[in-house]
């Protein structure tokens, strides 16, 4: 079962999807999610980055976790692959409408841009100052262009309190390690080398459960997402590393 530990590590999967094989790892009664979040605190939403989902969705899911977990949503494309966050306050504030939903459970917004948007100064001010306006939880982003990993990037960032995602696998060596806002570090694990299929070996996931715990001591909160659901290794790679953690 979840172990609630002020201050740990949040760890989850995108998704909340149970391997067959890992399903007596799980109570067996109950949807996916409910049994999912009885043994993590954290999942992470990427379906809305795809597709709206109405907040009674978002209210039904709360619903079904217990009072220490925490979703973190993505933001829909409209709004970072469509709009490319200029002008985007409307689909913004749709997407909110519905998030509001989650209540309290409501752990972190996050923004993936898509590979083509290079850093603008002046576009990504206007959107954090509004983002900002609205919006006062965690927000974590993930730059997939090289012209994000530079000084005045990061002061914006750290300005708004956004935290820069540490992605996997890794584009660039300026990438290597998160940024941005220091209070809160967020880990977004794809799968490497195949990207979505490849598990994490158990040395990677003991350095990362150090790293983790570092930061941790640093005073910053910290989210660790895997994403390599393709063929079910996620949620294997979530339970060692949060066994790891917790055995520190």
């Amino acid at each position: 079962m979840t172990q609630i530990i002020p201050g740990m590590p949040r760890i989850g999967c995108a998704g909340w999807s149970l391997p067959r094989d890992l399903w007596p790892a799980f109570p067996a009664e109950g949807s996916h999610l409910e049994r999912y979040a009885q043994r993590f605190d954290a999942v992470e939403i990427d379906t809305s980055f795809y597709r709206p989902h109405k907040r009674e969705t978002y209210e039904r899911w709360a619903a079904s976790t217990p009072s220490g977990f925490r979703f973190a949503v993505k933001l829909p494309k409209t709004v970072t692959h469509e709009q490319r966050l200029a002008g985007a306050m409307p689909a913004f504030d749709e997407f909110l409408s519905q998030v509001v939903g989650l209540g309290d459970r409501l752990g972190c917004l996050v923004v993936q841009l898509p590979p083509s948007l290079a850093f603008d100064a002046a576009v990504v001010r206007r959107f954090l100052a509004d983002v900002r306006q609205r919006h006062t939880g965690p927000v974590a982003l993930e730059p997939r262009h090289r012209s994000w990993f530079v000084p005045v990037a990061e002061s914006l960032l750290s300005r708004f309190e956004v935290g820069r995602v540490l992605a996997d696998p890794v584009l660039f060596d300026e990438a290597a390690a998160p940024g941005g806002w220091p209070g809160l570090v967020y880990l977004r694990l794809h799968g490497s080398p195949r990207r979505y299929w490849s598990a994490y070996d158990d040395a990677l996931l003991e350095r990362l459960a150090s790293r983790l715990q570092r930061a941790r001591e640093e005073g910053a909160a910290c989210w660790c997402i895997l994403d390599n659901t393709a063929g079910g290794a996620a949620v294997g790679n979530a339970m060692t590393l949060a066994r790891l953690l917790q055995n520190r």
